[in-house]
C-alpha cells in the first residue's frame, strides 16, 4: 500500500527525539548516531539517566515537567517512543509540535488491553475469546460465558506477566475481584498453548511495509528467555503470521517498528496475543543477524529515509540476560562463557543495579544452522547453571 504523501527526509545532524530512557532507546541512539543523527532522550524519570546515557542529550525529568516539555519540543525535529506506557496526553501535545511516529492513537490502542482486544475483534484478527469486566457481577458473567479456565488481566500497565492471574469458573467472583483491585480488566480464555511466535514489522509514512522472519519464543516466569530465528514452525503458519502482522500495522496506519506476538494453540491455530508499538525484545537478534536492525529501521522511518532490508543473514538465538545472573546488585558475572563462544555477541544496557527479573542485557549466538546456534547458547547457559527450555 502506498499513500500519496511525499517522503520528507531529515538530513544527518538533525535531532531525533525519544520518549523513554530504557534499553530500547539506548539501542536506537547507537544506530541513529552511527547514521549521523543526534538523539535527544527524555527519560520521564527525575534524575535517572541509566541506559539513556548514550544519547547526545538527556532530559532526566518526569513527563509532567513543563520545562522539560518545552526543552524537548524546541530541540527535536521528530519524535518516537521506546515503551508504550507514555501518557496519551503527552503524546498528543508532542504530536502538535512535531511528527510523532508511531502516532498517539496507535500507541494508545496498544498500551491498553481493553482497547487492544476491541481493535483486534473489530478488525477480524484472530485472538482468544475475551470479556471486558468492571465489577464482580460482570466477572461472574464472563466466567460463566467462557466456561473454561481464564486469565484475568488489568486493562492498563501490564507487561512481563504483571497484572494478571489465572481464574477458574468455580471461583468466587466477589473475592477474586476484591483481591485483583482494578477498575477495569480483560477476562481472556486460557489457551492450550503449543508455542509462541512474534513478528517484527516496519512501516513508513507512505504505507511501505516489511516484516522480519518470525521468532520462536520461550519464556521463563512470564519474561522472554530465548528467541530462535528462523522459527521452527510450519512454513504456512509462519507466512500467515507475517501476513497478519502486516495487516495489523496497516489497520493501525502505523509508522515505525512494531511487534505482533502470537500464541499457537495445540490445534495449530494462530492467535494474536499482544501488539508492542515499538522495537521488541524478540527482535534484538536483528542487531547481529539481519541486514538492517530493528533500531536502524526505527531511525530510518523517523528520519523519513527508505526502510531497509529485513533479510536474515544467519540463523540466530537471542538469550535475554536478567538480573538473576548477577552475583549482587552491582557485581557483574564473569561473561567468559559467552565471550569465548564463536558467533556470540554480548550486549549490556548500562543499568546501574541488577535485580531478579530485570532485563540487564542480551546475548546473540549465530551459527550456520539453527541447531549450531542452539548448541552454542546451550553450552554457555550450562556454565551459568541454566537449562535450555523444553
Amino acid at each position: 500500500m502506498n499513500n500519496e504523501s511525499p517522503r520528507v527526509s531529515l538530513p544527518p545532524g538533525s535531532t531525533l527525539g525519544m520518549l523513554g530512557g530504557g534499553q530500547l532507546g539506548r539501542m536506537f541512539a547507537l544506530e541513529a548516531r552511527r547514521m549521523g543523527y543526534r538523539v535527544l532522550t527524555w527519560t520521564g524519570v527525575d534524575g535517572e539517566i541509566g541506559p539513556a546515557a548514550l544519547a547526545d542529550d538527556v532530559i532526566a525529568k518526569s513527563f509532567d515537567d513543563e520545562a522539560a516539555f518545552v526543552a524537548f519540543v524546541e530541540a527535536a525535529a521528530v519524535a518516537s517512543v521506546e515503551f508504550e506506557n507514555i501518557p496519551r496526553s503527552l503524546m498528543v501535545e508532542v504530536a502538535e509540535r512535531m511528527p510523532l511516529m508511531p502516532s498517539a492513537d496507535a500507541v494508545a490502542t496498544c498500551q491498553h488491553r481493553e482497547r487492544e482486544k476491541l481493535f483486534l475483534e473489530k478488525n477480524g484478527f484472530p485472538c482468544a475469546q475475551f470479556r471486558i469486566v468492571d465489577d464482580a457481577a460482570s466477572l461472574r458473567a464472563g466466567l460463566d460465558e467462557l466456561g473454561t479456565d481464564t486469565i484475568l488481566k488489568t486493562a492498563e500497565f501490564g507487561y512481563d506477566g504483571k497484572g494478571q492471574r489465572v481464574t477458574r469458573p468455580e471461583e468466587n467472583a466477589d473475592e477474586v475481584w476484591a483481591e485483583f483491585d482494578t477498575p477495569r480488566a480483560v477476562l481472556e480464555e486460557k489457551i492450550a498453548l503449543a508455542s509462541e511466535v512474534s513478528v517484527l514489522v516496519v512501516r513508513d509514512g507512505q504505507g511501505n511495509c516489511r516484516s522480519y522472519d518470525p521468532s520462536e519464543n520461550f519464556h521463563r516466569n512470564h519474561i522472554l528467555d530465548l528467541s530462535i530465528v528462523p522459527a521452527r514452525q510450519p512454513q504456512a503458519l509462519l507466512e500467515e503470521a507475517g501476513e497478519v502482522a502486516i495487516a495489523v500495522a496497516d489497520a493501525l496506519d502505523y509508522q515505525g517498528v512494531m511487534a505482533v506476538e502470537f500464541f499457537v494453540d495445540t490445534a495449530g491455530q494462530l492467535l494474536v496475543n499482544e501488539i508492542a508499538p515499538r522495537p521488541h525484545n524478540s527482535g534484538h537478534h536483528t542487531l547481529d543477524a539481519c541486514e538492517c536492525s530493528q533500531f536502524e529501521q526505527q531511525a530510518r522511518v523517523v528520519a523519513g529515509l527508505p526502510i531497509g532490508s529485513a533479510g536474515l543473514l544467519k540463523p540466530v538465538v537471542m538469550w535475554n540476560l536478567l538480573g538473576d545472573l548477577w552475583p549482587g546488585p552491582t557485581e557483574f558475572p564473569d561473561w567468559s562463557p559467552i565471550l569465548e563462544t564463536p558467533g556470540a555477541r554480548l550486549h549490556l544496557y548500562g543499568k546501574a543495579e541488577a535485580r531478579p527479573g530485570r532485563k540487564m542485557g542480551h546475548a546473540t549466538f549465530v551459527g550456520d544452522t539453527v541447531e549450531e546456534a542452539l548448541a552454542r547458547v546451550a553450552k554457555a547457559r550450562e556454565a551459568f547453571g541454566l537449562p535450555m527450555p523444553e
